[in-house]
C-alpha cells in the first residue's frame, strides 16, 4: 500500500515522503481500516515538526482523523493508532473507540466531523455552558475548528461574532452563519466587538489562536464571561493576567479534548450522538474546502500549517488525478 512517512522532523512539505509499505498489522484490541478519507488537522503539522505533545516514533505516518471502512463493510470515524496514521491507504485504530459515520455526511465531511466538532462542542457546552441568547466570539472563524464553533454556536441559539484574517476568510465566516464578521487585518477587533455588543462584550470567547487573539479576548469578555482556550495556532502561548480576570470577573477555561477519551469516554460517545443528530437535521455540516488525492497530502498539510486554508482540507486516497471519486 502507499503511505506518507516522516523519517526526520521538520516542515511537512520537506519531511513527508510517499512510500510503498506493507499494510500494518493490528495489535490487541485494534482493527485494520481502509481509509476512505483523512482529514488534515494542525496537530499533523506539529507532529512533523516534533512540536506536538504526542511524539510517535520515527518513522511514522501522520493523519489523526479518518473516515474508514472495516473489513465487514462498516463506515466509521476513527482516530488512527500512531505510528500508523491516516495519510495512507490503510490505518489502524482501537476497535472500542470506533464511531459510526453519520449517514447525512459523505466520507470527507464525516472525516472532518470528529476532532474539530468534538473540541468545539466540549468547549461551548461542557466547559463554557453556552446558553441561547448569549453572544459568542470565535477567533479564526473560517478555520477548521473555528468553523465548527460557529455552526455549533448558531445551533445553540447564540449570536455569533466571527474574527477572520483577510477578506476571503471573512466571506467564508459570513457564509458559515456568523451574525457579525470582523476582519482582523482591516479592523480593530476590540473596538468592533465593543461596538457590536453595545460595550458589554462577549459572553463566551472561543480561542484556538492564542497570542494577540487572547489579548483581544481579555479586553472584550463580558461580565461573568468565559474564555475557552483550545489551542495556540499563532505559535505564541499567552500569560494571562489573573488580576485582570479577578477585577473583570471572568473565567479562563482550558480544554484538552483528548483527555476525555481516557477520563470520560462516555462523554465522547454522547457528544458524537449529539453531533450526528445535528448533522441529520442540517444544523451542522463540515466545511470541506478542498479534497485532495493521496499524492497531494504533504503539500496540503503544509498549507494548513501556514494558515492559508479555510475550513477543512481532506485527503481522499481513492481520488485519481484530482477528480472526485
Amino acid at each position: 500500500m502507499q503511505a506518507w512517512q516522516v523519517h526526520e522532523l521538520g516542515e511537512p512539505r520537506e519531511v513527508m515522503r510517499l512510500a510503498d509499505v506493507g499494510r500494518p498489522t493490528p495489535g490487541e484490541g485494534q482493527v485494520l481500516l481502509r481509509v476512505r478519507a483523512a482529514n488534515i488537522n494542525f496537530p499533523d503539522a506539529l507532529m512533523c515538526r516534533g512540536q506536538y505533545q504526542v511524539r510517535p516514533p520515527l518513522p511514522f505516518t501522520p493523519g489523526v482523523e479518518i473516515c474508514g471502512e472495516t473489513e465487514d463493510g462498516r463506515r466509521v470515524i476513527a482516530n488512527p493508532a500512531l505510528p500508523h496514521g491516516g495519510f495512507a491507504e490503510y490505518a489502524l485504530a482501537d476497535a472500542a473507540a470506533l464511531l459510526p459515520a453519520p449517514d447525512a455526511l459523505d466520507d470527507a465531511e464525516a472525516a472532518a466531523l470528529h476532532i474539530g466538532y468534538q473540541t468545539a462542542w466540549f468547549a461551548l457546552h461542557r466547559r463554557a455552558h453556552l446558553e441561547a441568547g448569549e453572544t459568542l466570539l470565535v477567533h479564526a472563524a473560517a478555520g477548521g475548528v473555528g468553523s465548527a464553533a460557529v455552526q455549533l454556536g448558531k445551533a445553540a441559539g447564540a449570536t455569533v461574532i466571527g474574527v477572520a484574517g483577510g477578506a476571503d476568510k471573512a466571506v467564508v465566516a459570513r457564509e458559515l452563519g456568523c451574525d457579525v464578521v470582523i476582519d482582523r487585518r482591516e479592523q480593530d477587533v476590540v473596538a468592533a466587538v465593543k461596538e457590536t455588543t453595545g460595550g458589554r462584550g462577549a459572553d463566551v470567547i472561543f480561542d484556538p489562536v492564542g497570542g494577540e487573539a487572547y489579548t483581544q479576548s481579555a479586553k472584550t469578555v463580558a461580565f461573568e464571561g468565559r474564555i475557552v482556550i483550545v489551542g495556540f495556532a499563532s505559535g505564541t502561548i499567552p500569560s494571562p493576567g489573573l488580576n485582570h480576570a479577578l477585577i473583570k470577573n471572568y473565567a479562563i477555561l482550558g480544554l484538552h479534548w483528548g483527555l476525555y477519551n481516557t477520563k470520560n469516554p462516555k462523554l465522547v460517545q454522547h457528544c458524537h450522538e449529539q453531533l450526528t443528530e445535528l448533522a441529520a437535521r442540517g444544523a451542522i455540516k463540515p466545511l470541506v474546502s478542498e479534497r485532495v488525492p493521496l499524492a497531494g497530502a504533504a503539500d496540503a498539510v503544509q498549507r494548513v500549517a501556514d494558515g492559508v486554508t479555510t475550513g477543512r482540507v481532506t485527503v481522499l486516497p481513492s481520488l485519481e488525478n484530482g477528480a472526485a471519486a
